[in-house]
């Protein structure tokens, strides 16, 4: 059997430590313009986002349909606009939300990236008390040979 050097708590903390400062590095490098793509992403692709617009929809027609025809604001023909209103939005918010959702994506990589160095270095850690375990079973059994010998 190969004798492996069982590395110091030491290194194996120092490791661990790097691993960790990688993805706080990643999360700490995003500009102000991604974070507001994040930002965005969070709160519109959201059901409150989409209750709110589906809410205010529904009451912008309802009101400019079924209200007393001197009260609307926006009558038949010009709800037409809202629904241009309501297009632009979507086509300016859908890239914003592309755009959120791969930061987003690119962060999980990352992050999936540290899971797995420090999957690798639990797994050298183990090896490593695995090796001490060993050690001292060694040590042990020589020190009960030593004393079967020197007790006869």
């Amino acid at each position: 059997m190969a004798q492996h050097i069982p590395l110091k708590l030491g290194e194996l903390k120092k490791r661990r430590e790097n691993c960790i400062k990688t993805l706080e590095t990643n999360t700490e490098n995003v500009s102000n313009l991604d974070k507001l793509a994040l930002w965005i992403t969070n709160h519109v692709g959201s059901m409150g986002f989409f209750v709110i617009i589906f809410v205010w929809t529904i009451s912008w027609l309802g009101w400019n349909v079924f209200a007393p025809k001197n009260l609307r604001f926006d009558p038949y023909p010009g709800f037409v606009l809202w629904l241009f209103i309501s297009n632009m939005i979507q086509l300016f918010l859908m890239p914003l939300i592309m755009i959120g959702q791969n930061l987003q994506s690119y962060h999980a990589d990352v992050r999936a990236d540290v899971d797995f160095k420090i999957n690798e270095l639990a797994a050298i850690e183990n090896e490593t008390i695995i090796i001490h375990l060993e050690n001292q079973n060694e040590m042990i059994n020589q020190i009960l040979k030593r004393l079967e010998t020197s007790g006869k």
